[in-house]
């Protein structure tokens, strides 16, 4: 009926594989939902997966070959909705995890999207700014068939940027002979871009987390917040608690982080490490590598750097009361259990970091219509959606009597599942 690996030992899945991770929740939720075996045959896997081989004349005139990825996981509710990374770690079973997760996510915060992601295996850091945008450009003309308004709708990720996007939505318009704005998200607000996207992940943290810290009867001022990364999610999501009241007490980039038990200037920290590249010598504050950083004593812990932070062999040396996933995939599911019966409260990357989505959303609607809202308007909006999908959440958790993370699949797969029983199967 089902697969068999919903009831298989969770310490025997290869941890560290994102998309067995991915599918070892998904295969829970689904037993727990009871989920008809048609349906669960249809949603455990992509629907379409494309591997593109992209030659780029390089700066020295020679011509390489990249190769990229682009996984459709889902249509039932939309448009595919994903971003597009470039990492020399780019992997499929990376890019299918990060798909599965954006259908799942947009799910959760009830957007009309499906998920989809895409990448190529590169290294950003050594290819000139000439070399970056004709691989781009290739890249998104073997795409042309397979992404659009109505079909799917990159998005800027992991070393890419609201420039990644532009050169994407010229190249798609340049072939449909009018300018496409609604064919990517994450734009420059002069192109289409919306107010407020820049920060939008961040601020749909500091949402979810001011909604969690009141089930602990705790305000922003008492609370204690450790925040691992310092990029867009993580260095924004900093600043805004930092702002909002919140004692951000630990911050980190790729190479280590800085702790203060009395809080730290944030703003300041953030203009230190932009002019420095680094927080070595900042004053004032006790250093520590990025794994002693997540098992500082807080009350709030935000991992928003990459997958597989917390793991089975540190998840019982955590200490906050909440665990807000700002990356995707910051813990595997072998900690799940373990963060469970510690009572740490998680609020799962699907739903903590769906700020970003939930904006790219916005922006897509903004374009269709032609018309752009104020930036406090996309951020009331905001605040409406994430605030409503927590404590859509956590009935559904207290409901189903599960944690709050297979409640969000359990929620998500709920959704898709109607819209594709509803809409039925063509054949």
């Amino acid at each position: 009926m089902y697969s068999t690996s919903y009831v298989d030992d969770i310490r025997q899945i290869k941890e560290e594989n994102p998309f067995e991770s991915m599918m070892s929740r998904f295969d829970r939720a689904a037993h727990l939902l009871a989920l008809d075996p048609d349906l669960y045959a249809v949603l455990r896997v992509p629907n379409r997966e494309l591997k593109v081989y992209i030659p780029t004349r390089m700066d020295s005139g020679r011509i390489q070959v990249f190769e990229g990825y682009r996984v459709q996981h889902n249509f039932a509710r939309g448009p595919a909705k994903g971003g597009i990374r470039y990492s020399p770690d780019v992997s499929l079973d990376e890019v299918r995890a990060l798909a599965a997760w954006m259908t799942w996510k947009c799910a959760v915060v009830n957007v009309p999207f499906g998920g989809a992601k895409g990448g190529i295996i590169c290294d950003p850091q050594v290819m000139s700014n000439g070399e970056l945008e004709r691989m781009t450009r290739r890249y998104a003309a073997e795409l042309l068939d397979f992404i659009g308004p109505e079909k799917d709708v990159p998005a800027p990720d992991m070393n890419t940027n609201e420039q990644t996007m532009a050169w994407i939505m010229d190249t798609y318009s340049m072939h449909a002979r009018h300018t496409v704005t609604a064919v990517v998200t994450g734009k420059p607000i002069d192109l289409g871009g919306s107010s407020g996207r820049r920060e939008a992940t961040g601020r749909g943290i500091l949402f979810v987390i001011n909604e969690a810290i009141k089930r602990f009867k705790m305000t922003p001022a008492e609370t204690r917040v450790v925040v691992q990364g310092s990029g867009n999610v993580g260095g924004i999501g900093a600043e805004l608690l930092h702002q909002a009241g919140y004692k951000v007490v630990a911050i980190s980039d790729i190479h280590g982080g800085i702790y203060n038990p009395h809080g730290i200037d944030i703003p300041d920290a953030l203009r230190y490490l932009r002019t420095t590249r680094s927080f070595e010598d900042y004053e004032g504050v006790e250093f520590v590598n990025n794994q002693e950083l997540l098992e500082l004593d807080c009350d709030v812990l935000v991992p928003a750097a990459t997958e597989n932070q917390i793991t089975s062999q540190n998840a019982d040396k955590l200490k906050c009361k909440v665990l807000a996933e700002g990356a995707n995939g910051p813990t595997t599911a072998s900690a799940d259990e373990i963060l469970h019966n510690k009572g740490v409260f998680v609020i799962p990357d699907i739903l903590a970091n769906a700020g970003g989505v939930t904006v790219s959303y916005f922006e897509w609607v903004q374009d269709r219509m032609g018309y752009f809202w104020r930036e406090d308007v996309v951020n009331e909006r905001l605040q409406d959606k994430m605030v409503a999908s927590f404590n859509d959440l956590c009935r559904y958790a207290d409901s189903h009597s599960v944690d709050t993370r297979t409640a969000a699949y359990m929620l998500a797969i709920d959704r898709v599942a109607y819209d594709t029983r509803m809409r039925g199967f063509y054949a």
